[in-house]
C-alpha cells in the first residue's frame, strides 16, 4: 500500500515555495489516493492536472497500482486548515463555535491563536426613526471554532 506519508512529501516538495497548499489527504486501503489542494489565489482546474500527472510520474505502477482524484475545496466545504482563513481575510464568514453559537461577518484578520470576525447589526437609534449600523469585533480562539465557511453571495 502507498502511505499517506509518502504522498505527502510528494506534494510539499511539489507547492514548496508557491501560493498552493494541501488541504486534505486520503489514501485508501485500495490506494485510491484523495487529495485537496487550495492556493493563495485558488486552485484550477489546470493545476489539479499538473499535480495528477506530476504523482503519475512519480509513483511507480510497476510496484502498485494506484488511482489518484486530485480537487480543489468546494466554496460550500468548511475550512480545514489554518492557511485557508488567511487567503479568505476581507470575505464573509459564517464560524460555528464549539458550543453552537453562529457569528457570522467578515473575517478582518488572523494569528496563530486568534480569527476576527466583524459584525454589522442595525439598530435603532432611541427616540428616532433611523437606524444606524453598529460593528463588533469578535476574537475567536482557534480552538472554539467547530467549522468556518465562506458565506456565498450573488449580488
Amino acid at each position: 500500500m502507498i502511505s499517506e506519508e509518502k504522498v505527502r512529501l510528494l506534494i510539499e516538495e511539489q507547492v514548496e515555495g508557491g501560493p498552493n497548499f494541501l488541504v486534505a489527504l486520503h489514501v485508501g486501503t485500495d490506494n485510491v489516493i484523495d487529495i485537496v489542494m487550495d492556493g493563495d489565489e485558488g486552485f484550477s482546474i489546470q493545476e489539479c492536472i499538473n499535480l495528477n500527472r506530476y504523482l503519475e510520474r512519480t509513483l511507480d505502477r510497476d510496484i502498485e497500482d494506484f488511482n489518484i482524484k486530485v480537487s480543489s475545496p468546494g466554496l460550500d466545504q468548511p475550512f480545514k486548515v489554518r492557511r485557508q482563513y488567511y487567503k479568505n481575510v476581507g470575505r464573509n464568514v459564517k464560524v460555528t463555535l464549539n458550543e453552537g453559537e453562529v457569528i457570522e461577518g467578515e473575517l478582518m484578520s488572523v494569528d496563530d491563536d486568534h480569527v476576527v470576525v466583524r459584525t454589522r447589526v442595525k439598530e435603532r437609534i432611541e427616540g428616532r426613526k433611523a437606524k444606524h449600523w453598529v460593528e463588533t469585533d469578535h476574537s475567536i480562539g482557534h480552538a472554539d471554532i467547530l467549522a468556518t465557511k465562506v458565506i456565498i453571495s450573488f449580488k
